[in-house]
């Protein structure tokens, strides 16, 4: 939402809400968030929502009741009819940005993202920042960053990290780019990937030269055993939390893993995309940690923080960070020093730290708050993957409509949902992937009284 348009933050927020009716993406009748809740997740003055809610009203564009709240007028109709053919057919991260409530996995709740401690942080890095950070700098990253991230993974995630051996990328997609084509400048060949997971990883791995193959995913993770039989050189893995089926990798396979990259001279990539946030009882040590020669550890800053900050790490053995480095220079030479220099200060000063504890607990809350609700709701579905992470997998017994057909009531119902086949599910019971650190605060009621709705027997 774009709020400095039209003069102002109070025309801008104005423009933006006027902008929404008009597309469709609120609907007539839609509730809109109280003036206190939105002027939180937009970092305004309640008065500035306040008055641009009122403006709106006197237009004819809102109505406000006593006990109803502010809703989108009655009259209020789209210039043209918006289609969700395309979030029908492919529920991906833009497909459904046009519907009110979005449940979709992959982004945490981006109304949190801390923008007090962020300038704070950003005030004390530009004071302390010598002249030559704002250069042509180390390949790697800042040594502020490196040398905070060393301690940090090392203290919270048990990984052996030296600095000399991190190197920062701008996201997580350019980490796994940069290690593909370094893999593949070592000659090597073949991935193994989980057969459940993001698409664009399989994407980006291709891109860069390396065949992927399969591997099978039970209630145990990942099924390492048969990785002698691949060929590959390498193997792609989600061991606190795969992603979607929410399973930690066992005990038995983790030594499997580094046992299969011991022996074969073979490297384990470690996807640590959310491994802060497990709910039953401390979070799971990185797989790093066993085999710090032959593991690559990769972390991001897009689900601790958010996507936009474009921040991600590897941790590298010694024999990888010549040819990463390399591509790091050919990529784009190297991450923005600015957001290194705040996250450095950030993670040190401790902010980041409270930031991930406070993020923890209102996540486990909405996790608390999704069963609850299903429970009561609709109790012939089942709910698993919820120990850890910012999603929930939820099961449809027989006799429930297809995942397309689920998907499709929700947007209905202004919700954008996934389901399990859109991340590789082929022969399991069908499933829709909940992602309920997704919405704002304010919104998140709504969200689950729709899927909800949708899941009614």
């Amino acid at each position: 939402m774009e709020l400095r348009s039209g003069g102002g933050l109070r025309s801008g927020l104005e423009s933006a809400l006027r902008n929404a009716v008009r597309d469709g993406r609120l609907a007539p009748g839609t509730r809109l968030p109280s003036s206190r809740a939105l002027a939180r997740d937009l970092g305004l003055a309640r008065n500035t929502v306040a008055d641009a809610y009122g403006q709106l009203v006197a237009e004819g564009w809102l109505t406000a009741r006593q006990g109803s709240g502010t809703r989108v007028a009655p009259g209020a109709r789209p210039q043209k009819p918006v289609s969700t053919s395309v979030a029908l057919a492919f529920p991906g991260l833009a497909a459904g940005d046009h519907l009110p409530y979005d449940l979709r996995p992959g982004s945490p709740d981006l109304s949190s993202f801390p923008r007090t401690a962020w300038v704070a942080a950003t005030r004390q890095a530009m004071a302390k920042a010598p002249h030559d950070a704002f250069g042509y700098t180390d390949p790697r990253g800042r040594v502020e960053l490196r040398e905070a991230l060393a301690e940090y993974l090392s203290r919270v995630r048990g990984v052996r990290a030296n600095p000399d051996l991190i190197l920062v990328c701008t996201g997580y997609v350019q980490a796994i780019g940069l290690l593909g084509r370094a893999l593949t400048e070592l000659g090597g060949r073949r991935i193994a990937v989980e057969a459940l997971g993001f698409p664009d990883t399989r994407t980006v791995l291709r891109e860069s030269g390396l065949a992927t193959v399969e591997l099978p995913v039970d209630e145990y993770g990942a099924d390492v055993g048969t990785l002698s039989s691949l060929a590959a050189e390498a193997v792609l893995l989600t061991p606190a939390h795969q992603f979607p089926s929410g399973v930690a990798l066992s005990p038995e396979r983790r030594t499997a893993a580094v046992a299969w990259a011991h022996a074969s001279g073979g490297v384990v990539v470690e996807d640590d995309y959310d491994g802060e946030f497990r709910y039953d009882r401390q979070p799971v040590g990185a797989l790093q940690g066993l085999d710090p020669a032959n593991v690559v550890y990769a972390g991001t800053a897009s689900k601790s923080l958010a996507p936009g900050v474009r921040l991600a790490w590897l941790v590298l053995p010694q024999r990888l960070m010549e040819p990463l480095v390399r591509q790091k220079r050919l990529a784009d030479r190297q991450s923005p020093v600015v957001d290194q220099l705040t996250l450095a200060e950030l993670i040190a000063g401790g902010a980041y730290d409270r930031h991930v504890r406070r993020m923890r607990s209102r996540y486990r809350l909405r996790r608390d708050r999704l069963v609850t609700a299903l429970a009561a709701r609709a109790p012939g579905v089942r709910v698993s993957g919820i120990a850890a992470g910012l999603h929930a997998v939820i099961e449809l017994p027989d006799g429930y409509p297809p995942e397309a057909d689920l998907i499709k009531r929700a947007a209905q119902l202004g919700l954008a949902v996934t389901g399990m086949r859109m991340y590789g599910a082929t022969g399991q019971r069908p499933a829709l992937v909940v992602g309920y650190g997704t919405p704002p605060e304010h919104a998140f009621a709504g969200a689950l009284d729709a899927l909800c709705t949708t899941l009614a027997p």
